[in-house]
């Protein structure tokens, strides 16, 4: 799986979230007020289930999921390390 496929499935999944902002790789997610920490949980099992990984507490790190381009460098860093 690629960093772009990543990406739009990421994207995809927040979709619902943004209601209809435009959402570049790199923009803060919770600084601009577009989800919430609670919503942090449902990302991090939205990425354990759609990538098939396991994420440990290594990994739950706020700036792994602050933006697209950091959940997608971690789940393609995870999956790298898995193969």
């Amino acid at each position: 799986m690629t960093y772009d496929d990543v990406r739009d499935r990421v994207k995809e999944f927040l979709a619902p979230q943004l209601g209809g902002h435009e959402l570049a790789d790199e923009d803060d997610i919770f600084a601009l007020g577009l989800v919430n920490s609670l919503f942090a949980m449902q990302l991090a099992l939205f990425v354990e289930r759609e990538f098939s990984l396991r994420l440990g507490p290594e990994d739950m790190e706020f700036d792994n999921f602050r933006s697209v381009k950091g959940i997608a460098d971690l789940v393609t860093a995870k999956t790298a390390a898995a193969a």
